[in-house]
């Protein structure tokens, strides 16, 4: 505790700038967090900010906490809402990582209050109101604009809904290290993560040892689906394209590279992925024909809604799902809402129903493999409020099927993906203007080099 309080003083020290003579309030709840926004009142209060604490449950606050903040110097407050209107900084530490269900109601008055003054919330290990194994957010929360949390990010800091709460992350280490799980529920990949993964060709490589990615996608209706794809896909790793689909003229017409032909994929030629579905209409059969293959393949869009389950589960390649909430949705048999709120238990269960590797596309991209627990499920913490644009997931489509065809497995290629994805979008969107699909395409060299200069 004296150690998160430590971090805790410190990351308000940086936020406040100037410590002396700053106003500062904690609200503090009967857990542990409570304690430790009370030991570092306590550290703030003794560098000559006025500190005060306001108590949501007298009876249970942290004795030795509380006694440490006033030998300081600090006091509790008469008037909550008094102290709260003039704060400088406000400490939230009303509930800890055991809470369910967000605030209780006596919180919510003082928690508005906090959030309606010109303070600076902090919160404690995490925003109060958010669910810290889920990332659920089922009531009323107080809304952070800088988290410092303990030992591990926990999946609520990296999920959203309640990702949104948290604002700026701050991880303080505690000596917890060697208590930690040795397969965490969650993990978040990194430059150097996604760099030993991408494929680099070798010396005697050729356009086939590096993998042809065929790609199923588009129709008379939608002929850019397909060029949207194909773009991804030139630009993932694998040495050819093969596009397969009535979009050929669109397609060649945009990228001579690409090998075309009309169908069906059984006659196309060889390829080590499939990618299939973006704009792919009503063809129920190609989708058949191509999860009747015996390489791994990638699903996505139009191909979601074609797909028999049983043929997916029955499958001995990867195969790779791609829904995004409203899709995911249906193949559940639930309601949207309910995939938003609760999107780490949705990837779960679509990866065990269809035993599948599934990327469940958002605000946070998420990636789960069908082998339960003993892998973490990824979130991709790369991406853009830009990337909310028609296309945008064809090119990640055709991205993550050419890294499939390059011989990543389904987990690997969905999640370096992702990444390069999002991180191409921040790129693309630099200047703060909106972006088209086919500029994420065309900046994924340069999220390539980035990542692989890591």
């Amino acid at each position: 505790m004296q150690r998160a309080a430590a971090g805790l003083a410190a990351a308000c020290a940086g936020l406040l700038g100037r410590v002396y003579g700053a106003r500062v309030v904690l609200l503090v709840g009967s857990g542990d967090n409570g304690g430790d926004a009370l030991y570092a009142g306590a550290r703030l209060a003794r560098r000559g900010a006025g500190v005060v604490a306001v108590p949501l449950a007298r009876d249970r606050v942290h004795e030795d906490g509380l006694a440490a903040l006033l030998a300081a110097g600090g006091r509790v407050a008469d008037d909550p809402f008094e102290v709260l209107a003039s704060a400088d900084l406000v400490l939230d530490g009303i509930t800890g990582i055991g809470g369910r269900g967000g605030l209780r109601q006596d919180a919510v008055p003082v928690a508005r209050a906090a959030r309606g003054s010109d303070a600076v919330i902090v919160a404690v290990d995490l925003p109060s109101g958010v669910e810290a194994d889920t990332g659920q957010v089922r009531g009323e929360v107080l809304r952070a604009d800088a988290t410092v949390t303990f030992g591990t990010y926990k999946p609520g800091l990296l999920i959203d809904p309640a990702k949104e709460y948290a604002g700026t992350v701050r991880l303080v280490g505690i000596g917890l290290e060697e208590h930690l799980p040795p397969v965490p529920a969650l993990e978040a990949l990194q430059h150097a993560d996604v760099a030993r993964m991408l494929p680099v060709p070798a010396a005697e490589s050729d356009k086939y040892r590096r993998g042809v990615v065929g790609v199923v996608a588009g129709s008379a209706r939608y002929p850019g689906a397909a060029v949207l794809c194909v773009a991804g896909a030139l630009r993932g790793g694998a040495g050819a394209v093969r596009y397969v689909g009535p979009a050929t003229d669109a397609v060649i017409a945009r990228f001579p590279e690409c090998l075309v032909h009309p169908g069906p994929p059984g006659k196309a030629g060889r390829v080590q992925a499939w990618a299939v579905g973006p704009g792919l209409g009503d063809d129920a059969g190609v989708v058949e024909e191509v999860l009747a293959s015996d390489v791994p393949v990638l699903i996505d869009a139009d191909g979601l809604r074609l797909l028999d389950a049983a043929a997916v589960r029955d499958r001995a390649a990867p195969t790779l799902l791609t829904p995004h909430a409203g899709e995911a949705a249906a193949l559940l048999g639930v309601g949207r809402e309910e995939v938003e709120a609760s999107r780490l238990d949705s990837v779960r269960e679509l990866a065990a129903r269809f035993g599948a590797t599934v990327l469940l596309k958002g605000s946070t991209t998420l990636v789960a493999a069908p082998d339960g627990e003993s892998s973490p499920v990824r979130v991709n913490p790369m991406g853009s409020s830009w990337l909310a644009t028609a296309g945008s997931g064809d090119v990640l489509s055709g991205l993550a099927g050419s890294l499939l065809a390059a011989g990543l497995g389904a987990r690997d290629a969905g999640s370096a993906a992702a990444y390069l994805h999002g991180l191409a979008a921040r790129h693309a969107a630099a200047h703060g203007t909106p972006i088209t699909a086919l500029e994420v395409s065309e900046a994924l060299p340069a999220a390539w080099r980035d990542v692989s200069a890591a």
